[in-house]
């Protein structure tokens, strides 16, 4: 009889907090998860999944965060608003708290 060891629902860790930053500025929000086995992360924002494609000023942090190169903010793309993370594995999903990004434009 073999034995698997059980499964744990994921938890959030450390959710993203509301930040500020300047236009330009690199910034991170950060994610960290448990859970068993190890959840896969997703990144929503304004409540839209998001998609890192190659050459993006996002990435994604093998620890869980969301890190930005530079924000930006002008009439074509925007990275103010409202961001959380979701952890999921087989066992369940977990929502982070929502967390606010404002690029500032200070002169």
């Amino acid at each position: 009889m073999r034995f698997f060891p059980p499964g744990q629902v994921p938890r959030i860790t450390e959710h993203p907090t509301d930040t500020t930053v300047a236009r330009h500025d690199p910034a991170t929000l950060n994610c960290k998860v448990q859970g068993t086995p190890t959840p896969t992360i997703q990144w929503y924002k304004d409540g839209v999944p998001l998609k890192i494609l190659p050459g993006s000023h996002r990435l994604f942090l093998p620890a869980g965060g969301l890190f930005f190169l530079k924000v930006v903010n002008s009439r074509r793309e925007s990275d103010s608003g409202v961001y959380w993370c979701e952890a999921r594995n087989q066992y369940g999903v977990a929502r982070s708290r929502n967390a606010t990004l404002v690029v500032a434009d200070f002169w």
